[in-house]
Formats: structure tokens, sequence, C-alpha cells
């Protein structure tokens, strides 16, 4: 026996791993300590043949380092690719199961808690994740000097982990490891916990940093939007490496169940599916401790669903304070790079974020989208896929390609799109939006509340920078709650439908279709209601919007209701209690076939 399973024993008599019979399922049984449980759970891992897994977890406190994670290169869409110290790498079951009993999983420094890869159902239920210190730095604004280009803050200290040395404030000291800026950084209102009214997105990296009385730093930096004074000020760090790896990745699997699972902090995105058919996330959430000094839950988006297929659930959940949105349903576009011959294509993944991402797998369908025109054209099935790097593959088509296929034009994956519901769950106090969505197949969005510092609900299929497809094509959002939304400084509205297309593309020609709006309440401090473009067949209907004076107008020249380049517009039976300046701003596209009828509070003087 060598020396580390010596020092390993007495960790491993709290872990037995049962096998009944060749055939049976394999039983990993946790029980907390004090000391890492990382090498316990490697050591159980390593030994497991069977190709359905059981974990369950007694109840209590798990503390997890990275020195004995499993380390793999992966390339994990929407992050930064790299090597990964993953603690639970759960791949190839037929089946594996989580009972959490409502464990409490502490991490520490860059790790990867979860990944799910190549699993025939995955269920997980009762866990909770957090990290002992964030990959934050945090502190109150304490004064502020435009005129001389400079801000002070009052940094916290308990519960986070960060010094002041000539290259400037370093955080998290985790390990070796700080980012090379404060980066991305954002203000929050103390009192209320959520993003500052009026707040922008700014990235940070000041001249020169002096520490004064008290603990109190002074930041040197000629910033476009100075932090207000009595706000607190939260940064993450730069672009490119902030976002390590999601706190539970599931990727080419099918069947997953998350339930009564809750992360308070993640160093990337909470959930986070690519390539995964058939997805219910239940009473579930991202946020805060209740008790925590931290105004940040985790670095990115609650839920991100990339390329995914079958029903994908979100049902009663709750998620706060992330540093983007609520949830993210996509797919993605690859630009054509070079026609090879007649059926064959050379393509391209975009963003940098996307490297290695598998866009297509033989016997997907794939749509031909060809500039200018942004609508799906010719569809085609792939045979064979040639991964010429992480960037360009070839593509093999069953049949020929079409023939006006050209550089620059774009694919879309017809296979992977998914139907999707959110029902029953709050999302507020964070950065971005509410709920981003592009599937063309089924959506429904009913029963929620909402409260956004962008859009609270966003269709943005694009072209441009992440190259996200697509567009939508049957949509229902009913019988929800929007309270205090559309709060950043940049301007948004509470449903805000703007496709972000190249160049190359008619920015006039239809793109998003079939959208209901209907049955909502809305509670708003400021005019926009709905702001739409390129929009084939919307219905606004149903609504009761209250503008009340909770807060401050950011645009009081905005309509309530904006459309640009939109056919088949209908604004019905809504109800509205407030003043505006102009009910509605339509182009004359647009207003040739508006329908608005029995509207009350509302007079459509065109402005």
């Amino acid at each position: 026996m060598t020396n580390r399973s010596l020092q390993l024993l007495p960790l491993l008599l709290l872990l037995s791993v049962c096998n009944l019979n060749s055939l049976a399922a394999a039983v990993i049984n946790l029980s907390p300590t004090q000391s890492d449980m990382t090498p316990v759970v490697r050591e159980a891992l390593e030994g497991i043949d069977d190709k359905e897994l059981t974990i369950v977890l007694a109840p209590g406190t798990y503390r997890f380092h990275n020195d004995y994670a499993f380390n793999e290169y992966r390339f994990i869409t929407n992050h930064d690719n790299g090597m990964k110290n993953i603690i639970f790498p759960l791949k190839g079951f037929d089946a594996v199961t989580i009972e959490g009993n409502g464990a409490e999983l502490i991490f520490h420094g860059q790790s990867q808690p979860f990944l799910f890869e190549d699993c025939r159902k995955v269920t997980m239920k009762a866990v909770t994740v957090d990290w002992d210190i964030p990959f934050l730095f945090q502190g109150k604004v304490t004064a502020v000097n435009a005129g001389e280009g400079w801000w002070e803050m009052k940094p916290d200290t308990e519960g986070f982990s960060w010094e002041l040395n000539r290259r400037g404030v370093q955080f998290p000291g985790v390990e070796g490891f700080n980012f090379s800026s404060l980066g991305s950084t954002l203000t929050f209102d103390p009192e209320t916990r959520q993003v500052a009214h009026g707040a922008w997105d700014a990235s940070i990296d000041p001249e020169r940093v002096e520490k004064k009385e008290n603990g109190v730093l002074r930041f040197y930096e000629d910033l476009r939007h100075f932090p207000a004074v009595g706000t607190i000020i939260s940064s993450k760090g730069t672009k490119g490496e902030n976002r390590y790896a999601p706190a539970v990745e599931v990727a080419g699997s099918e069947n997953i169940l998350f339930e009564g699972i809750v992360i308070h902090h993640a160093l990337g995105m909470g959930f986070l599916f690519g390539r995964t058919d058939g997805i219910t996330i239940r009473n579930s959430g991202v946020y805060c401790r209740e008790d925590s000094p931290r105004m940040v839950s985790i670095i990115a988006d609650a839920t991100h669903f990339a390329n995914c297929k079958g029903e994908i659930l979100i049902e009663g959940c709750r998620f706060e304070n992330m540093l983007d949105d609520g949830t993210n349903v996509h797919g993605t576009y690859v630009s054509v790079d070079q026609v090879i011959s007649k059926r064959k294509v050379r393509v391209k993944l975009e963003h940098f974020q996307q490297l290695g991402f598998e866009f297509a797998g033989a016997d997907d369908e794939v749509w031909f989208i060809h500039q200018p025109d942004p609508a799906r054209k010719e569809t085609n099935r792939v045979v064979a896929v040639e991964r010429i790097n992480d960037r360009y593959s070839d593509l093999v088509f069953q049949e020929d390609i079409p023939s006006a296929l050209k550089r620059g034009d774009i694919l879309e994956n017809k296979t992977w799109n998914p139907t999707f519901t959110m029902r029953g769950c709050t999302i507020r106090n964070h950065r971005a939006r509410n709920v981003v969505l592009k599937t063309p197949l089924k959506i429904v969005i009913e029963d929620n509340d909402f409260s956004s510092m962008m859009s609270a609900i966003l269709f943005r299929g694009e072209t441009y920078y992440w190259f996200e497809s697509g567009g939508v094509e049957d949509v229902t959002i009913r019988n929800n709650r929007f309270d205090h939304c559309a709060y950043s400084g940049s301007e948004h509205a509470v449903l805000y439908i703007t496709p972000r297309l190249g160049k190359g593309f008619d920015p006039t020609a239809p793109y998003d279709r079939n959208i209901r709006f209907e049955d909502n309440v809305i509670t708003t401090f400021d005019n926009r209601i709905v702001w739409a473009d390129r929009v084939d067949g919307l219905s606004i209907s149903g609504n009761k919007i209250t503008k009340t004076k909770a807060a401050a107008q950011l645009y009081p020249d905005a309509p309530l209701f904006e459309l640009m380049n939109c056919r088949n517009v209908s604004i019905e039976n809504n109800r509205y209690n407030g003043d505006y300046k102009y009910a509605l701003e339509a182009d004359e596209r647009s207003r040739q076939t508006l329908n608005i009828g029995r509207n009350k509070g509302i007079k459509f003087r065109v402005k």
C-alpha cells in the first residue's frame, strides 16, 4: 500500500462501494469530515466499473479542495476553455443518481464541482453548493470626485480575500491565482440588494490605487460612469479570466432531473447544458445565503442551454444576484468559411467562448441561411464531421448543398432545438435579463415573478458577436408579474425583441414570429413595455400595467410601445394606469398591419 493510500485510509472507512453482482448498480456512501473530501471521492470513483451509480451523501458539510481533483482540458461553451479541476466527473453512465439529503458542499479555489457527460439518465436532489472564498471583490463606495477622476471605497474583508500591492488590488488570492484587473464591475443598492438604479456595466482597471485611513482605498481612473456614494460595488475580474467553470455542467446527456439544488456561488454559470436531451430543474435556486455579506451569488447565468433538445422545464425556482441572465436558451450559428465540394462545407465557430463546441454530429439536420435573408432555408443531413481544430470543422452532407451557398452565409442546427417551459419562478436582483430565448419550438413562460436590471424577457438571435441562434416561432408569455424592470442605465423594455445580425443581412427582414404577451401584471417606474423589431405576429393583450413613482424615470421620452419593421401586431384589451408622453412609436411598415382596440387608459397618439 502506498503512503498516500495509508493517509487516506481513515477517510475511506467512511465510504462504502457496494456491488451485489456484476449487473447491480454501484452505491457510494459519503459522510462529512473536517478534512478535504476530494481524495475520498476520487478513490471511490476510480473503483467504479458499473454502468449505474448512486452517490448517497449523509447530511452535513463537506469541504473540497482541488489538489487531488481530476484534471481535464475542457471546451466549455460560454466559459473559458482550459484545464479544469473536476471534483465529481461522472461520465458514460446509463444512470447516475446523487441523493443529497440536504448536504452542503463547500469548494475552494478553481474547481468545477459536477460534470455529467455522456450519461443516459441523471438525477440529483437536495444538494447545496458554495465556496469558502468567493472570486469577488466588494465594498461600499464612500466618496467620488469625477472632476479629479477618482473614487473611494471601503472593501469588505470578512469572508473575502484580497490584498493591495504595487500591482494594485489583487483578488481572490487563492492558491496563487489573481485576476489581472478588477475587470467587470457593477454597483448594488445595499438596502434592496438590487442592482443600483440606473447602474451601468463597467470594466475597471485603475491607473493606481492608494490606501487611505480606516481601510479606505482610492482608485484613480477616468470612468464614463462613476459609482454613486453609498452603493456596494462588486468586481469579478476581467473577461477571458472570470468564467472558469459552471457549478454543474451537463454535456451530451439525456433525461436530466435536478431537484432541490441550491447554488450560492460558482466560478461561472450555475447550471450549464450542452447537446442534452430532456431537462427538468425543479424547486432549485441560485442566490446568496440569507446571512451572507455577499452582494453577488454566481459569476454568470443561473441556467444556460446551448443546442439542447427535447423538453426543458424550469419550475418553482429562485434565481437572484447573479451577474448575468436568469436563463438563456439558444442554438449556435456557424459561418461558412469555404465550400469545398458539392457535399462538403468548412464552417467556423465565431466567438472565442464557443471554441471546441460541437455544432453538429452525424445524422443532425442543418438549416442553410443565405445573406441577406435571415430566414431558414434548405435543410440537409450531416453524414460526417471532420474536425480541423477547435474553431474549424468540415461538414459532409447526405445531399448536394445549395448552389447559392457562399462564404459568410450561416448554418443552424435544426435537430438540436428544445421546447421550453418556465413556470412558478422568481428571478430578480441580478445583472442583465431574466430570460433570453432563441428556439423555434414551443415556448411557454407563465406564472413567474420577474424583476430585471435590463429587459425582463429578451429575444435576440444574432450573427454579430455571440452567434447564438435563432428566431422564435411559437411563444406564449402569460399570467406573469413584472415589477421594477429595465432599470439599468442603458435603455431596455419589459419585453424586448431585437435581432442583432451582421452587416450582410437585411435589417428590415422579419426574424422572430408568433409571440403572445397576454394577461400579465406589470408595475413599472418608466415607460417602455414592449420594444419590438422585425417581428411577424405579435399579440399584446389583456395586460394590466401600472406606472408608479417608486423610482426616477430614466427615459421619460420613450413610448410605451415601439415597433420597427413589424407585421401583424395586435395591441388589444390592455389596461394602463399612469402617465406617459407617447403611447406608440411605429414605422410605416409596422402600421400597415397594426391592430389596436379596446385598450383602457391609453390614447394612441403616434410619436
